[in-house]
């Protein structure tokens, strides 16, 4: 899929995928108790959308664009539009936050985050970012095997971030034998896994093998652009949800419908799935 985020940060995908973000970061910071955040696949940690790479695609302009000129967006996205205006407060959209930036603007003092990434020179690009933040420790790692390192957190409480790049064909059993493995270290943080939707059939055989494994609770948040019938296309954008928060389907019930209509008024559609039931 060749997904170097550069040239897509802002769209439709990164829309939905920070704005859960943003909200089970609200339910932790919920607790006065600090928590822990692991991002497995954290780029560069904000982007340049007036760069070539962004320019090139505009995919943006189909996706966060769209969300600050619609009107009255739902209280659910307060949080994750308010880090957005942040980054532009002329309000000229030229910046657009990935999950590092996202979450250091959600975090509180008392909070601590990790942020792993392989590639040499984007690893520099976030040491250089996040330099003097006590609060955020960088690290050069696959961040398929960060968690034997980095997990469990001396944190009781948090979540871990596994946004991979797509680039190879086995990423579903790299993704599922990279969760198996972190969630063995640390079986009660929330996991939030984002995959594209091109063809229905490698997302079907995804869900299954999580479901053989059982576990605990465990959703699925799909929004859809169109029908997945062309699998060379992006036609949707998936999160997975291991552990989530309480009240957390309350949020999504409303919001998702919302980003339909703004981000795929013609052909697209939201849905929920529980792939493992609450354990009794």
């Amino acid at each position: 899929m060749n997904y170097r985020h550069a040239y897509h940060a802002g769209n439709f995908a990164d829309v939905m995928k920070h704005a859960i973000l943003a909200l089970v970061v609200a339910s932790l910071k919920r607790k006065d108790t600090p928590f822990f955040a692991l991002d497995t696949h954290a780029g560069i940690g904000a982007y340049d959308l007036e760069a070539d790479e962004a320019g090139k695609t505009g995919e943006y302009m189909g996706g966060i664009a769209r969300l600050l000129e619609a009107g009255t967006p739902p209280e659910e996205l307060q949080a994750y539009l308010a880090v957005i205006r942040s980054w532009n407060s002329d309000g000229n959209l030229r910046r657009y936050p990935g999950s590092p930036e996202l979450m250091r603007g959600l975090m509180r003092p008392q909070d601590r985050m990790a942020l792993v990434e392989l590639h040499p020179k984007d690893v520099e690009v976030l040491r250089s970012r996040f330099h003097g933040d006590r609060r955020v420790g960088v690290h050069h790692l696959d961040g398929y095997l960060a968690a034997k390192g980095l997990l469990p957190p001396a944190e009781r409480r948090g979540l871990v971030l596994m946004d991979p790049p797509f680039e190879v064909k086995d990423e579903f059993q790299r993704l599922l034998a990279a969760l198996r493995r972190a969630r063995k270290l640390w079986p009660t943080g929330i996991y939030l896994v984002w995959y594209p939707i091109k063809g229905a059939e490698p997302v079907a055989r995804f869900h299954e093998a999580l479901a053989q494994d059982g576990g605990p609770e465990t959703l699925a948040v799909e929004l859809m652009l169109r029908p997945a019938l062309d699998p060379f296309r992006l036609n949707g954008s998936g999160m997975l949800i291991i552990n989530p928060p309480w009240q957390l389907r309350d949020s999504l019930a409303p919001l998702m419908p919302w980003l339909v209509g703004v981000l795929a008024p013609e052909q697209g559609s939201a849905r929920s799935e529980t792939i493992v039931g609450e354990t009794p």
